[in-house]
């Protein structure tokens, strides 16, 4: 099976530059929210597979915590990944379990929390029938920009 490409929109360059300026642990949150609005897909379809979920919690604990283990997140994160593999064609699972996975590298790189929440518009997008799937996409894009915003301007507070 090709695989489909990535969701793109016109909000991305926009939150790209917002990522770029924003504290590390604060796209750690942002990117474990994404990356969980998303999980459910991947859920729906590997209910018993608690490995993207896994990877999503050792997220929000690093930014809770600060604890950093590079041996525990690389598991974590490659067991995400792992799980992406074994649904690859489901593209809506494969795509959430992979934003779980890249969500927790956020952690090593903070530009990880940008594909993140890449691959959970993508989701969304696969998700949805494919007439409405361009307006899913910005919708979702559009939560990701204004959630980023509200979290960063909570941080200055």
């Amino acid at each position: 099976m090709k695989q489909r490409k990535m969701a793109r929109t016109s909000m991305d360059e926009v939150i790209e530059e917002l990522a770029r300026r924003t504290d590390h642990k604060i796209l750690a949150i942002w990117a474990a929210d994404c990356a969980g609005r998303a999980l459910h897909y991947f859920e729906e379809r590997r209910p018993e597979d608690d490995r993207p979920r896994n990877a999503i919690e050792a997220l929000r604990t690093w930014a809770r915590t600060g604890v950093f283990r590079m041996a525990d997140i690389r598991r974590d994160a490659l067991a995400a990944h792992a799980a992406a593999r074994e649904v690859e064609k489901d593209d809506k699972a494969r795509s959430a379990a992979r934003a779980a996975g890249q969500a927790l590298a956020t952690t090593h790189v903070p530009s990880h929390a940008i594909a993140a929440a890449i691959y959970a518009a993508t989701a969304v997008r696969d998700a949805t029938i494919p007439h409405d799937a361009d307006a899913a996409t910005v919708k979702e894009r559009d939560w990701q920009y204004r959630h980023l915003l509200e979290l960063v301007e909570n941080q200055r507070r």
